[in-house]
C-alpha cells in the first residue's frame, strides 16, 4: 500500500466543494434570467444585454446598480442577489484556507502530540508514512522536499519542509511529545544524524519514544545492532537499527507461513545471489524451528532441507551457519556451487521442491528467468518466490483481487514478493533486537520452570510472552538493557559472529565473575521490582505484589541463586541465535577468591 486510505471527511470535502459549485452556477443563470427580464420591463435600468452580463456579474461583488432603485424585482433576480455572495463568500474562505494550509499544518505538527514521526526523503520512508496513516496513526513527516498542492490534498497527515538533521525542525514536528521516530533516508549518515539529534531533545521525566534508524547495508546494521548492545544501559532512548531485507523477511512468513508434514521432509530451493538471500535463509530457519515448537503433541517435524544454488553457495553456507548455530540444528542445507540453469534444474526431476525462491543480484533479471522458465512451474509444489523491490506494481498486477488480477499468475505457481512494500510493517519494525532477546530470554524461563516440574500457568510468568503481563515483558526487557552493564564487569564487548566456537576466553570471564554478576543480576531485579511496586513477602502474592526473592543475596535459597548463574552463563549462547557473540578486550577483575585463610 502505497496511498492513504480514503475516508468519509474527504468525500464529505468532495460533495461539499460541489454544493458551492452549484450554488455559483444557479446564481449566474438566474441573475442573467432576472436583469432579462428587468430589460423588458424596465428599459431605462438596464439598457442592452452587456448591461446584463455585466450586472449579473457585480452580483458576485456584493452589489449591482440596477439595486439602487426600488423594487420590484423579478423572483430569480430576487434569489441571485442572496446566493451570489453567498458563493464568494465560501470562495474566499476556501482560498484563505489553501492559502494558509502549509502554515496550519506546521502550527499543527509542532503541537502534536501522541504522534509518529517518519523523517526521510526516500521511497521507503513515503510508503511507510502512508502504510501508518493507513493504519490509524497520526503522522507527522519531516522531508526536504517539498509537497505540492496535491500531494498535501492525497496525504493527509502532516508535513514539515526542512532539514531533518536540524534540531529546530524536529522541535517543530513535535519530536519531544512523538512516541516513535523512523530515520528512514536513502542516506545512512543523515539518519544517524537524526538520531543523535533525536537523543538531544528527548526530555527527562517522560516515557522515551522508541527511534528505528534506517541502514541500507544488512552487514553494518547487524554491527551497529552489536555496539548499541554496548550502550544500551548508557542511553534513556529505545534505539534500534533495521534493514528492509531483515523486516522483509521476517513478514513474508507471517504472510506464507510453511506447511511441514511428518511423514516426509519439506523441501526449499534458494537460488540466486541477491542482497536478500541471507536475510531469508535466517527467517527460513527461525519459522522453522518456531514450526517444529507448536507442532501437534506426538508430530515430530523432520528437519527442514534448503539447497542453496549460487556460484558461491559453498561459502554462503559456511558463513550463515557459522553466524547462526541454531541453522544446523533444524535445516539441512546443501549448498551447489553454479547458477540454477545449470544445478537447480538438473535435480528437480528427483524430487519436487515445496517452495522455490529466485534472489537475483537483478531483480528484472531474475523476474525474466522465472518468467521463461516452465521447469521451475512444474517442479515446485506450491510456487515460486521472486523478490522485488522496484516492482511492487507489477506485483500488483499479478496478485489483485479477483476482479483487478491483470496477468496469470500461472495457477499460483508465480509469486512477486514485494520486499519493501512488505517492510513498511510498524508492528516488526517495533520487534526490535530488545524486544526479539526478550522473548528469547522468557522462552529459556518458560523452559527452565518446565524442567523444574511447573506447568503453564502455574506462575503469571508461566505463559507465553504474547500473554505476559506488561510488567513482565519489561522486566525482560530491562535485564536486556542491563547486558552493556555486565559487559563491562566482564572486560568484553558483543560483536558480529564470524565462525568457530568464539572467543574462549570470553567464557572463561563469565566463569570467574559469574558469582559477582548473578549478585549483581539479582539487585537489579530486586531494585526493578520495588520500582513496580512489589515488597518482600513470606510466599507470593501477585495481588498484593509480595515476591520470597526480594530479600538479600546472601539469604536467598540455593536453588534460586542458581537460576541466577544459569541466566548469567546462558548470555553467550542468548546472543548467538541473533548472530553476536562475546569477545574479550581486556582481563576482568578476577572475583575474590577464598583461600585457606578464610576458612574458620
Amino acid at each position: 500500500m502505497t496511498d492513504p486510505v480514503v475516508g468519509s471527511p474527504r468525500r464529505a470535502g468532495w460533495w461539499l466543494r460541489g454544493l458551492f459549485g452549484i450554488i455559483g452556477l444557479a446564481a449566474l443563470i438566474l441573475g442573467y434570467v432576472g436583469f432579462e427580464s428587468l430589460l423588458a420591463t424596465r428599459p431605462d435600468t438596464v439598457h442592452d444585454r452587456f448591461d446584463v452580463l455585466y450586472y449579473d456579474l457585480q452580483l458576485f461583488v456584493l452589489g449591482a446598480e440596477p439595486f439602487q432603485d426600488s423594487g420590484p424585482y423579478p423572483w430569480q433576480l430576487q434569489v441571485a442577489r442572496f446566493a451570489a455572495p453567498l458563493f464568494t463568500l465560501l470562495a474566499v474562505a476556501e482560498a484563505g484556507r489553501l492559502l494558509l494550509a502549509a502554515e496550519s499544518r506546521r502550527l499543527r505538527a509542532r503541537r502534536a502530540r501522541g504522534h509518529v514521526l517518519v523523517c526521510g526523503d526516500s521511497r521507503f520512508a513515503h510508503m511507510l508514512a502512508d502504510r501508518l496513516f493507513a493504519d490509524g496513526e497520526r503522522v507527522v513527516v519531516v522531508r526536504s522536499v517539498p509537497f505540492g498542492p496535491l500531494e498535501y490534498r492525497r496525504r493527509r497527515y502532516l508535513g514539515v519542509i526542512g532539514d531533518p538533521t536540524s534540531a529546530e525542525v524536529l522541535r517543530g514536528a513535535g519530536l519531544p511529545r512523538a512516541h516513535t521516530i523512523y530515520a528512514c533516508g536513502d542516506d545512512d549518515d543523515r539518519n544517524h544524524a537524526i538520531a543523535n539529534t533525536a537523543s538531544r531533545l528527548i526530555r527527562d521525566g517522560r516515557q522515551p519514544p522508541r527511534v528505528y534508524v534506517l541502514v541500507n547495508d544488512s552487514e553494518m546494521c547487524l554491527s551497529l545492532q552489536a555496539r548499541r548492545l554496548g550502550a544500551a544501559g548508557s542511553s534513556r532512548l529505545r534505539l534500534d537499527y533495521f534493514h528492509v531485507d531483515d523486516i522483509a523477511a521476517r513478514a513474508l512468513y507471517r504472510h506464507h507461513p510453511l506447511a511441514g508434514t511428518a511423514d516426509r521432509p519439506t523441501r526449499l530451493l534458494i537460488a540466486g545471489t541477491g542482497g536478500f538471500r541471507r536475510a531469508l535463509l535466517t527467517e527460513t530457519a527461525r519459522h522453522w524451528r518456531t514450526c517444529r515448537a507448536q507442532a501437534p503433541a506426538g508430530v515430530v517435524l523432520p528437519p527442514l532441507r534448503v539447497d542453496l544454488v549460487a556460484p558461491d553457495a559453498s561459502t554462503e553456507r559456511e558463513a550463515v551457519t557459522s553466524r547462526y548455530p541454531f541453522m544446523g540444528t533444524v535445516c539441512e542445507l546443501t549448498a551447489y556451487d553454479g547458477d540454477l540453469d545449470g544445478v537447480a534444474l538438473g535435480r528437480l526431476g528427483s524430487g519436487r521442491y515445496d517452495r522455490i525462491y529466485v534472489c537475483a543480484p537483478e531483480e528484472s533479471s531474475g523476474l525474466q528467468f522465472v518468467l521463461d522458465s516452465p521447469g521451475l512451474w512444474q517442479g515446485v509444489e506450491s510456487c515460486v518466490f521472486v523478490p522485488v523491490y522496484r516492482q511492487a506494481a507489477l506485483a500488483a498486477a499479478f496478485h489483485g483481487d479477483s476482479r483487478h488480477d491483470l496477468l496469470d499468475e500461472v495457477h499460483g505457481k508465480l509469486r512477486l514478493y514485494p520486499v519493501l512494500t512488505r517492510a513498511c510493517d510498524a508492528r516488526l519494525i517495533g520487534d526490535d533486537l530488545t524486544e526479539r532477546l526478550a522473548r528469547l530470554i522468557h522462552e529459556r524461563y518458560l523452559d527452565a520452570r518446565r524442567r523444574a516440574g511447573l506447568s503453564p500457568g502455574d506462575t503469571p510468568a508461566m505463559v507465553e510472552w504474547s500473554r505476559l503481563p506488561e510488567s513482565l515483558r519489561r522486566a525482560n526487557r530491562a535485564h536486556v538493557q542491563d547486558i552493556a552493564a555486565k559487559l563491562l564487569n566482564l572486560g568484553c564487548v558483543v560483536a558480529p559472529r564470524r565462525g568457530g566456537t568464539g572467543d574462549v576466553s570470553a567464557g572463561e570471564a563469565i566463569d570467574d565473575r559469574i558469582e559477582v554478576l548473578a549478585r549483581l543480576e539479582h539487585e537489579r531485579w530486586c531494585r526493578e521490582r520495588r520500582g513496580e511496586g512489589w515488597a518482600y513477602g513470606e510466599s507470593r502474592d501477585d495481588v498484593q505484589q509480595r515476591h520470597p526473592s526480594l530479600r538479600p543475596w546472601d539469604e536467598l535459597p540455593s536453588d534460586v541463586q542458581e537460576r541466577n548463574r544459569e541466566e548469567i552463563r546462558a548470555l553467550p549462547e542468548v546472543l548467538s541465535d541473533s548472530g553476536f557473540e562475546l569477545i574479550r578486550l581486556v582481563p576482568g577483575v578476577p572475583a575474590p577468591r577464598r583461600g585457606p585463610a578464610d576458612v574458620g
